[in-house]
C-alpha cells in the first residue's frame, strides 16, 4: 500500500511539473518551425532561417540592448539600497521597524499595475519625461526587496561570535565589515543581485507605464502579438529570454543552497 502511495504522489509531482514547463517547451518547438504560420502543429519540418532574421531586426536588438542597461542598472540600485536597509534593519531596534519593514516589502506584494501607476503619478508631478531611467527606478523598487531579503536571511544567520571576535582582536567598524561581513555576504548579494536582474529584464507591466515610446524586451513580446506573421520570430525571441534568465535564476538558487546550510562557514 505504502509502494503504490509513493507511485502516486511521483506521478503527480511529474503531472505538476509538465503543467509548468509543457508550454515553454512548445516555445522551444515552434521557433524551429519551419511552417510560415508559426503554430502549426504537427510541424512540417525544422528550420534556423528564424534565428538569422531575429539577428537582422534592428528593432529587436535594440529591445535587448535597452533590457540589459535597465536591468543592469536597476540591479546596481538595488544592490546598494537593500543591503544598506538589511543592514540597518538587522542590528538596530527602533519604533516602528515592524511597519518600516512592511512598507518596504510593499512594492513587491503590491500588484503591478498599483506600481506601475504610482510611478507614473509620481513622474507626471515632477514633470519627469519616460525614458531609461524612469524604467530603471521603476525596476529598482522592487528589485530592492529582492536583494535586501536576501542580505538580510543572511545577517541572521551570521554567527554574531564571528563580528565579536574581530572587534576583540581590535578591528574597527570598517575592517570588520571589509574583512568578515562582506565576505560572508557575498553569495547572498550576488544571488540577489542575478535574481533582480533577471526580474527586471521579465518586468512588462511596470514597464508599460514607465517606459514611454522606449520598448524593451516584453514590451516588444507583447506588441507583436497583433502581428500574426512575425509569429516565428517571435518564438525565437521568447526562447532567447528564456534561455537567458533561467541559468541566471537556477545560478541565484544554487548560491543560496549551497551557503545557507552552512552559515559563517567561509
Amino acid at each position: 500500500m505504502r509502494f503504490k502511495s509513493a507511485h502516486l504522489l511521483r506521478a503527480a509531482a511529474y503531472a505538476g511539473l509538465a503543467f509548468l514547463h509543457l508550454p515553454l517547451l512548445f516555445i522551444v518547438v515552434y521557433a524551429f518551425n519551419s511552417d510560415d504560420g508559426g503554430y502549426s502543429f504537427p510541424l512540417r519540418g525544422l528550420t534556423l532561417r528564424w534565428f538569422a532574421r531575429a539577428w537582422e531586426r534592428e528593432d529587436i536588438l535594440q529591445a535587448i540592448s535597452l533590457s540589459m542597461g535597465v536591468a543592469a542598472m536597476a540591479t546596481l540600485v538595488a544592490m546598494v539600497l537593500g543591503t544598506m536597509t538589511a543592514a540597518a534593519l538587522n542590528r538596530d531596534r527602533f519604533f516602528g521597524k515592524d511597519g518600516f519593514t512592511t512598507l518596504l516589502i510593499l512594492p513587491i506584494a503590491l500588484p503591478g499595475i498599483v506600481t506601475g501607476l504610482a510611478l507614473l503619478a509620481a513622474f507626471k508631478l515632477m514633470d519627469v519625461n519616460p525614458g531609461f531611467w524612469t524604467i530603471a527606478v521603476g525596476h529598482a523598487t522592487f528589485c530592492v526587496v529582492v536583494v535586501h531579503n536576501n542580505v538580510v536571511a543572511r545577517l541572521r544567520r551570521l554567527p554574531a561570535r564571528l563580528v565579536e571576535a574581530s572587534m576583540d582582536l581590535g578591528a574597527d567598524t570598517l575592517t570588520t565589515l571589509r574583512y568578515i561581513i562582506l565576505p560572508q555576504l557575498g553569495t547572498a548579494l550576488l544571488a540577489g543581485g542575478i535574481l533582480a536582474f533577471a526580474l527586471s529584464v521579465d518586468e512588462l507591466i511596470v514597464t508599460t507605464f514607465t517606459s514611454g515610446s522606449e520598448k524593451t524586451l516584453p514590451l516588444w513580446l507583447l506588441n507583436q502579438l497583433s502581428r500574426p506573421r512575425e509569429v516565428a520570430v517571435t518564438n525565437v525571441v521568447a526562447m532567447a529570454v528564456m534561455l537567458l534568465t533561467m541559468p541566471l535564476i537556477l545560478l541565484a538558487w544554487r548560491l543560496t543552497r549551497d551557503t545557507d546550510t552552512s552559515p559563517g562557514a567561509q
